[in-house]
């Protein structure tokens, strides 16, 4: 049973839709004690997780067993906040409906960010601590985002991953939650919710915590994209993710008291890692260079920018240097080993949760969380350009060349032999324009 599922996963594409995209068959293929759906949906303004547990509760479930009989594992956990009752009644229903009370539960969060990270989840649900450096399959814990869920299930009946369900909202007319072919330009995403209602702007992709700033809004949809989220130039959340490397280690210089609040509040110190993001700020604000052992343990950090947009009084970017110090870390192929056997949550971690409530206001969105409706009408888009490179690993290698006719669901990029990947698939029927890095189709 375990070989057919890996098999039809990967061949349907499927990846993390909730954080960096790692291919799901690989993950499949380890024995675990509990799956955890992941539904906690802790970005602020993103609303397509609920709408999923909402509206496609049991193909959630039927997604989360799979995974529990790929993995052997004898429970499984649907985890979601309690602020969103729809979702938690569909949910209990679903698992009533197919039978399955005895080995499934739901699990209700309270409204703190970031519940949605796997270390935090699990530490939440199951008390077990992930080590640093570490996965949760090191603690018999397998971790899946409910759209994953959703698209394995799609898999065991041969439909692959050609669509994403995300958030558009901000400076929109017509804020909401669609189901968009993978590809879509952003400028079409925008043109679908009615377009910018101001004139200078900048987007967002993904959530106001961790997503990025688009330099272009040609930038295509992915399997990742969780959001478009459109908000005038110069606004709090834009301004720490376009500053350069050099521009932070000279703010922080003059400007880091050295108060320590980024790691008092930081969710990884906070359930027993030695991440310190002070000291790593300390290190590079005082130290020439981007050497020294201290450094090492940004690469424990999961970026969720606490520390930068809640925690600092100065308004300093913790997490934007953490960021650019693992990726000059991961390319010279440092590793962080983990600096203990055993792991200890702190004694401040119920009170030091953030409340979402908070975090909105502290940004500045708080008038954006307008719980957009999901739209019902397909959108017509007339061409897409699909990265090949959607997910960790290798690229995908095309398959198709220009003048192919293709199909919606038809395999246009394969996994290299021998290497970490997943396939990509046609999201739209057309006509292969060019293939590149990307593969463009154009009704």
């Amino acid at each position: 049973m375990r070989a057919d599922i890996v098999d039809k996963v990967r061949a349907a594409g499927v990846v993390g839709a909730g954080g960096a995209g790692f291919p799901t068959h690989v993950k499949l293929q380890f024995e675990a004690q509990r799956v955890l759906a992941n539904g906690a949906s802790c970005e602020p303004l993103l609303a397509g997780d609920p709408h999923l547990m909402t509206g496609e509760a049991t193909t959630i479930v039927d997604g989360l067993r799979t995974v529990m009989d790929c993995t052997d594992a004898p429970r499984g956990t649907l985890c979601l906040k309690s602020k969103h009752p729809q979702a938690v009644s569909a949910l209990r229903e679903a698992v009533s409906v197919r039978g399955c009370g005895e080995r499934i539960d739901v699990f209700e969060l309270e409204d703190f960010y970031p519940a949605g990270d796997e270390f935090v989840l699990v530490h939440e649900v199951t008390g077990k601590i992930v080590p640093e450096g570490g996965i949760p399959l090191h603690v018999q814990t397998v971790v899946s985002n409910v759209e994953s869920l959703l698209n394995i299930a799609r898999a065991m009946a041969g439909r692959p991953v050609t669509h994403r369900y995300l958030t558009v909202c901000g400076e929109v007319r017509q804020p909401m939650v669609c189901r968009l072919p993978i590809g879509t330009p952003v400028r079409d995403v925008i043109a679908l919710a009615g377009g910018a209602t101001v004139s200078d702007y900048g987007v967002v992709s993904g959530g106001p915590m961790m997503g990025r700033v688009l330099e272009d809004e040609n930038a295509p949809v992915t399997k990742t994209t969780s959001g478009v989220i459109v908000l005038p130039a110069g606004h709090n959340v834009l301004q720490g993710k376009q500053r350069s490397l050099t521009q932070m280690r000279m703010i922080a210089k003059s400007a880091c008291t050295q108060c320590s609040r980024c790691t008092d509040l930081c969710p990884r110190y906070l359930i027993g890692h030695r991440l310190e993001p002070h000291r790593i700020m300390r290190h590079l604000a005082y130290t020439p260079g981007m050497e020294g052992e201290v450094l090492e343990d940004a690469l424990i950090c999961c970026e969720c920018g606490i520390c930068e947009k809640f925690a600092c009084p100065m308004m300093l970017s913790p997490r934007e240097i953490n960021a650019a110090v693992k990726q000059k870390l991961l390319k010279e192929g440092v590793k962080r080993e983990p600096s203990r056997e055993t792991y200890r949550a702190s004694m401040f971690l119920e009170t030091r949760k953030v409340p979402v409530r908070r975090l909105m206001e502290r940004l500045q969105v708080a008038r954006y969380d307008v719980h957009p409706p999901f739209q019902e009408r397909a959108a017509d888009i007339a061409e897409v350009r699909i990265p090949l490179q959607q997910h960790l690993g290798k690229p995908a290698v095309p398959v198709v060349r220009a003048g192919d006719r293709v199909r919606e669901g038809d395999l246009v990029g394969e996994i290299p032999k021998g290497a970490l990947g997943a396939r990509v698939h046609a999201s739209i029927d057309g006509k292969v324009v060019s293939v590149g890095p990307d593969v463009v189709i154009r009704r």
